[in-house]
């Protein structure tokens, strides 16, 4: 596929290969974007970004509904495009796409509600007489940096509330699955969205990433990554506006109350979709030590059930990592984990990107595979003896992104969403949940500023004060 700047389709000599990651092949090319690209596509889009500041919210409601609607239509190509470069099992695909037009249509429907507030300024020494209110308007030109993990819904969470907020939108999807966001760029144009307003430029992240973080005319970064690059792209975007969507490593709390079918249950579903590449996978599971082999006996049938293989193959309940190097990343993590005194229950096998779904239990909580992000398909399971362990425990990480908590008890469930640090918190349920309406970001090390389109339409405009005096 071609990328698209400047307004138009654009190839160039050199072609970066987009492989699939079960079976090594190359699914298509794409060109190697350069710095001074992203200098001929931020040109257009401050026309693109006057444009869209112009179109009122009822046309820029209208262009996002029809794409969503296009998008569904196209729901199977754009599905095998996701599961081709990115790995994930095809009925997780098609559910990305569902939830990629809902993000679109949600954000058409905040298009119309952008609203300001009115100031008692009365209320001030010296404001009598005096009215005030608020306007928001739009930041200009917003650079969306995309992850591998979700090359669809997580653009659209970006772009969807971008366009609705009356900007331009310049997208840098991930080297490894650039594809889906040039369909989605298609989908957006046959919506009639201006072409000046939109840009997709695909290459090396850190050629780019410098080039779009340090321009002036880019007002607005919003990013989903890793730790370390959101921190790099912080100290470059200096006084622009940044969200940042960074790593976790989710707790879940089983307490000794816990429906234990249930948990393991969601605990085999939230550690091991998209091969636990998802930034609120289940990772450290706390377990209370009255039921912790209970638990651990309940849970490993329902892991060894996941079927791997090729993600096309409807019998296939978990396809590959990302590469190659992540697979072996991840085993080493493992390996390590077991030589320093941790136990593998199941799986711990790797073939290529393909890793076997890992259960390791007596996993001490300085461990890398507990400590940090893993970001594979596996679990660490911890026991704990008190509820005062388990929320140390589960605070016991620079991340804060997503935790939850298996209990009966209103009490304990209460005391563990006031005290646990996380930006999302589950009761009874995994931590890999999210309905793409609400509030999503993280605390501590895991990032700043929310998603959502309601919340990041508020991230992606300006605030105007008005007195008239």
């Amino acid at each position: 596929m071609q990328m698209f700047i400047a307004g138009r389709w654009q190839d160039r000599d050199q072609k970066i290969d987009v492989i699939n990651p079960f079976n090594g092949k190359v699914v298509d090319t794409v060109p190697r974007g350069s710095a001074a690209d992203v200098d001929a596509a931020l040109a257009t889009l401050v026309e693109g970004a006057r444009l869209m500041r112009a179109m009122s919210s009822a046309d820029r409601c209208e262009i996002l509904r029809s794409a969503a609607r296009l998008l569904k239509d196209r729901t199977e190509d754009i599905a095998r495009t996701i599961t081709l470069e990115e790995g994930k099992i095809l009925s997780e695909s098609r559910m990305e796409v569902s939830r990629a037009a809902e993000t679109l249509d949600v954000s058409a429907e905040e298009a119309k509600r952008i609203v300001g507030e009115m100031i008692p300024l009365d209320a001030a020494p010296g404001g009598a007489g005096k009215f005030g209110f608020t306007l928001r308007v739009p930041c200009g030109i917003v650079a969306a940096i995309c992850p591998f993990n979700f090359p669809l819904n997580l653009v659209t969470h970006k772009v969807g509330p971008a366009l609705a907020g009356g900007n331009a939108v310049l997208i840098k999807p991930a080297g490894n699955t650039p594809l889906t966001a040039l369909k989605l760029v298609e989908v957006l144009l046959k919506a009639g969205l201006p072409p000046q307003a939109i840009a997709c430029i695909t290459g090396p992240g850190g050629e780019l990433g410098k080039a779009i973080c340090t321009d002036k005319r880019v007002r607005k970064i919003s990013f989903t990554g890793s730790h370390s690059v959101g921190e790099s792209i912080c100290q470059m975007a200096g006084a622009k506006k940044v969200t940042m969507e960074l790593g976790s490593n989710s707790p879940i709390i089983i307490m000794d109350d816990a429906d234990l079918e249930k948990a393991a249950k969601l605990v085999a579903s939230a550690g091991y979709s998209n091969a636990g590449q998802v930034c609120i996978s289940a990772q450290r599971i706390l377990t209370s030590r009255s039921l912790y082999g209970d638990f651990i006996d309940a849970l490993k049938p329902k892991v060894e059930a996941l079927t791997t293989g090729d993600p096309l193959d409807p019998a296939t309940k978990m396809g590959p990592m990302i590469r190659e190097a992540d697979a072996e990343r991840v085993q080493s993590w493992i390996k390590e984990a077991v030589a320093g005194g941790a136990k593998l229950v199941t799986g711990g096998q790797r073939t290529g990107t393909m890793h076997a779904p890992t259960i390791l239990c007596d996993v001490d909580p300085k461990q890398r595979v507990s400590c940090e992000e893993l970001f594979g398909p596996a679990v660490a399971v911890t026991p704990f003896t008190t509820f005062d362990e388990a929320i140390a425990l589960a605070n016991g990480t620079n991340y804060g992104l997503s935790a939850s908590i298996f209990t009966q008890d209103i009490d304990r469930a209460m005391r563990f969403a006031r005290e646990v640090d996380a930006g999302n918190l589950h009761i009874n349920w995994g931590t890999q949940w999210r309905a793409d309406l609400m509030p999503y970001g993280g605390l501590k090390d895991s990032g700043f500023g929310k998603e959502g389109p309601y919340y990041a339409i508020r991230e992606m405009t300006e605030e105007k004060m008005v007195v008239i005096h």
